[in-house]
């Protein structure tokens, strides 16, 4: 069974019972606040325009992201997130692999706490499903920008 047979079979009978889902591969790992997260991302999707379907996380460790990376991308490199959108905007419906390890490494790095580290990459996953690249240097400003946004909307949010 291959990775993404294995979310098929998370998502048959009936489905999700929200379209925005958490799961762990490899490690241990639970989101703070799901119901807030779900809450946040809903409401960003909503203020660009776009339809949810579903959006399933993935939490993991690098090993398990870097395999990921090299079999589906053809890149051998270490990453804190990969997306994989189902539909072209305004369908939002994808899986979001997120590192964890990744993410507490860049949150040193960057000095900013694993919370905050891990919302702007859950986000950034949000805003690729919802159209947003990222390759050219005026893209990463406009992604940093909606991430910077996102990020400010999550703080107003009641926990």
């Amino acid at each position: 069974m291959d990775d993404f047979e294995l979310y098929d079979d998370l998502m048959e009978d009936d489905g999700p019972s929200d379209p925005i889902s958490f799961f762990a591969e490899e490690i241990y790992f639970e989101p703070a606040n799901p119901e807030l997260l779900r809450r946040w991302i809903e409401e960003i999707v909503s203020r660009e325009k776009r339809e949810l379907i579903f959006i399933n996380y993935v939490f993991c460790d690098d090993p398990y992201l870097l395999k990921l990376n090299q079999e589906y991308l053809q890149h051998d490199t270490l990453t804190d997130i990969i997306t994989f959108p189902y539909h072209d905007p305004p369908i939002v419906e994808g899986d979001v692999f997120i590192s964890v390890d990744r993410i507490h490494d860049n949150a040193h790095q960057f000095g900013v706490t694993f919370e905050q580290e891990l919302h702007r990459v859950m986000i950034h996953g949000v805003l690729h499903l919802c159209g947003y690249p990222d390759k050219a240097p005026e893209e990463k400003a406009r992604m940093t920008e909606k991430e910077d946004e996102a990020l400010n909307l999550l703080k107003t949010l009641v926990f």
